[in-house]
This record gives structure tokens, C-alpha cells and sequence, in this order.
């Protein structure tokens, strides 16, 4: 009997040094996480998805007039293409951290900061540095969130539906019973300005998009048309007398196809130049000969025609000419709209930070209809995670041969 008793202690002796074992191995693992550091996604130099990394940084804390945020989801747009291949004006000098734009939860507030409180719900404006689980922004750039919009949403919002609402109201001063003509209908901005021109009456909407994406876009616009086709004639059959605003964030050859839509007193607006992109890097014959596709305008011709050309950059009038009063006033008058149920930002895909280059490759494939997000708490495919995963800004590690990322399998969107 007391042989019995002393094997009945061992065993509750040896479940208790194994609790106490399991319970030391956790606070080590905790330990082992500097809480001072945070996962970011690194460019270390411009030219092809394989100079994206993620890797460990300093977190960064708020200073006077800042709010720290622990993001959530992240935007990625067009323009981040581009910042990677360095096919922009100006870029800073790399290694840097892309992105414009996130959303996520205040956790905590620099000195003499006002208007925001540790746990509000909040997307953002940031000059580059968004693509990381903590970001620090200055509160002019800085809105909060409607209660039921999602994270996802808040970072599909920001850039898109605030470029949008400023180029049809403020630039090209859509109003009822207009026609907007806007080519990659099928993107994020393109879905964002079919849905504002749904909140003025009888405006036309024509949308050039490629044929894979007509199904999934045709009723956010009135018309749709091929962009490879002669969608010229196309918009002329239906409107001989032209067309009253175009959107245009293709350049070249387009843009005197755009002035020549134009109606008397209409508005060309330029705000993008992705016709500059075909390859995984920067080509200055793919940037020269859409340079020299561009039609030469005639001021003289501009006034004897009554046609109005505009250029477009939200990022650089808010971050380099004094826009954030104005931001703030749009912010509102979207934020309104999308209480009402009149706006709803379309989401193409979700990504984990260590899939972003598979993310980029779908922008630069032209393949996705809606927003492309980087949800930071979403965990990556195993695929993605060997291949995108670094520990040092520089790439330390030998990189993929360009284009190998399309020889693995792709990861399933989520719709």
C-alpha cells in the first residue's frame, strides 16, 4: 500500500516539474521578444520585388504633436510600384519602409498632442514608413474611424476616395448630369470615383478597364469599354458631343485620346503615369517613349477650344503644399458619406506583410479589381514566409533570380 501511495506522489511530482518546466520554456520565448522592436517591411534599393524584405526595426515613439499606432492593415497602391522600381521624383534614399497610408490603434500620444485619446480607432496619412507594425503620424494626418468600418476598410480608404472626391469636385467640379470618363476603372481610385459619381444625379460614368474585369465592375458604371480596344470611337457613338471630365492615370498615348474626348469648358486631369511600368524594373525606354506618346499641348489651342488640362499628386499637396486643412474637410464629407451607405471601399485581396511581394506582382499584373491590403496580424503561407523574411535591411541573404516568383504557386486571394 505504501509502495502505491510514493508511485501516485512521483507521478503528481513529476505532472508539477513539468507544468513548472512548460511555464519557465513560455516566459523565455516572451523574453526573447524585444519589446522595443517591431516587424517592418524593408526596401533596401530600388528595382524589382526581390529589394522588398521584412525585418526587425526600432519601434518608434511619438514626439509633440504625434500619436503612436499600432496598425492593423495597410493600403497598397500604384505609386508604391513605382516608389520600388524608383520611378518617381525625389525618392528618399534607400533602405526605406514603402507605404503611404494605414489603419490601426492609438497606443500612445506624444507631448502637448489633442484630439485623440490610447485605444481610438484611427486611419492614416504617412509620408512613406507605413508598411510596419507601429507608425508614428502628426494629428493633422490622422482621422478617426467610423465605429462599424472594418480595418481593412480604413486602409483602403484614405489615399483613394480622398484623390477621387478632390479630382471630381474640386479640380474638374462634377455636377449633375455630367459624363466622367476614368481609365483603370477597375482600380481602387477608378471603383472610388464610379462610386461618388453615384452620389450626384444623372452623371454618365465611362469606364476603361481590361476585358477580365468587366463582369466584376460593370454595374459601377454606366459604359465599359476595352482599354486595348479604339474605346475612342466606342464613347463617341454613344456621346458625339464629348465627354465633360476625364480621369486619366495612364499618360502617353492617352492623354491626347483624353483631350480630344473633351466637351467645350471640359476637364482633363492627370494624376498618375502608370503607362511608365511594364517591366519588374525601371526601363528609360518604356519612360521615353511614353514621354514622347504624350500629345504636345497647344496653349493657344487650349483657349480656342475651351478645354481645361489639370495634373493630380494627393501626395504631394498634402505632405509638400500645406493641403491638411483641406484634407481635414474632405475626410469629413467622405466619412459622411460612408456613414449613409453611399460609399463602401472595394477590397481585391488581403496579404500578410511577408506576402508582399506576391501582392506587389498582382498591381504591377494589372490583375486586381478593388484595394490590395497588407493585414499586419494575418499569418503568411509557408511559401511566402521563406521567401520574403530577412533579418537585415541590407539583404544579407542571396536573392531569388528576377522573375523566379513566377514560377511558384500562387497564394488564394481572399475576396
Amino acid at each position: 500500500m505504501a509502495t502505491t501511495d510514493a508511485a501516485d506522489i512521483t507521478e503528481e511530482e513529476t505532472e508539477h516539474i513539468r507544468e513548472r518546466n512548460c511555464v519557465v520554456e513560455n516566459e523565455n520565448v516572451v523574453s526573447s521578444i524585444d519589446p522595443k522592436e517591431m516587424r517592418a517591411v524593408i526596401l533596401a534599393g530600388f528595382g524589382g520585388i526581390n529589394k522588398l524584405r521584412v525585418t526587425k526595426k526600432t519601434m518608434p515613439e511619438p514626439q509633440q504633436g504625434e500619436v503612436k499606432i499600432r496598425v492593423k492593415a495597410c493600403g497598397l497602391n500604384f505609386v508604391d510600384l513605382m516608389v520600388r522600381q524608383g520611378n518617381i521624383d525625389n525618392p528618399p534614399k534607400p533602405p526605406l519602409i514603402p507605404g503611404f497610408e494605414c489603419s490601426g490603434i492609438v497606443e500612445s500620444i506624444g507631448e502637448s498632442t489633442q484630439g485623440f485619446e490610447i485605444g481610438d480607432r484611427v486611419m492614416a496619412f504617412v509620408y512613406y514608413n507605413a508598411w510596419a507594425e507601429v507608425v508614428c503620424a502628426p494629428v493633422d494626418y490622422v482621422h478617426k474611424m467610423p465605429d462599424k468600418m472594418t480595418f481593412q476598410e480604413a486602409a483602403a480608404f484614405s489615399l483613394n476616395y480622398v484623390a477621387a472626391y478632390m479630382m471630381l469636385f474640386e479640380v474638374a467640379n462634377l455636377r449633375e448630369g455630367m459624363s466622367v470618363l476614368v481609365h483603370s476603372a477597375g482600380g481602387s481610385v477608378g471603383q472610388a470615383v464610379a462610386q461618388l459619381c453615384s452620389t450626384v444625379p444623372n452623371v454618365t460614368v465611362f469606364g476603361i478597364a481590361s476585358c477580365s474585369k468587366h463582369v466584376a465592375i460593370r454595374d459601377s458604371v454606366t459604359h465599359i469599354f476595352d482599354r486595348n480596344g479604339d474605346y475612342v470611337q466606342e464613347v463617341k457613338k454613344i456621346s458625339p458631343e464629348g465627354i465633360d471630365i476625364v480621369l486619366d492615370c495612364l499618360s502617353g498615348e492617352n492623354t491626347g485620346k483624353g483631350l480630344g474626348l473633351l466637351k467645350p469648358l471640359g476637364a482633363y486631369v492627370l494624376y498618375g503615369a502608370s503607362n511608365m511600368v511594364t517591366g519588374e524594373t525601371k526601363s528609360f525606354f518604356t519612360v521615353a517613349k511614353s514621354w514622347w506618346q504624350v500629345e504636345k499641348v497647344n496653349p493657344i489651342k487650349l483657349y480656342e477650344e475651351n478645354k481645361v488640362i489639370a495634373g493630380f499628386s494627393l501626395l504631394n499637396l498634402i505632405f509638400k503644399q500645406g493641403g491638411c486643412v483641406r484634407l481635414k474637410t474632405v475626410m469629413d464629407n467622405l466619412l459622411f458619406l460612408y456613414i449613409q451607405g453611399k460609399i463602401k471601399p472595394v477590397i481585391d485581396s488581403l496579404w500578410a506583410l511577408e506576402e508582399v511581394k506576391e501582392a506587389m506582382q498582382r498591381i504591377h499584373d494589372r490583375g486586381n479589381v478593388g484595394k490590395l491590403i497588407l493585414d499586419v496580424e494575418k499569418s503568411p503561407t509557408p511559401l511566402m514566409a521563406s521567401d520574403s523574411t530577412e533579418t537585415s535591411e541590407a539583404g544579407e541573404e542571396e536573392e531569388d533570380p528576377e522573375g523566379d516568383i513566377d514560377n511558384k504557386e500562387r497564394m488564394p486571394f481572399i475576396q
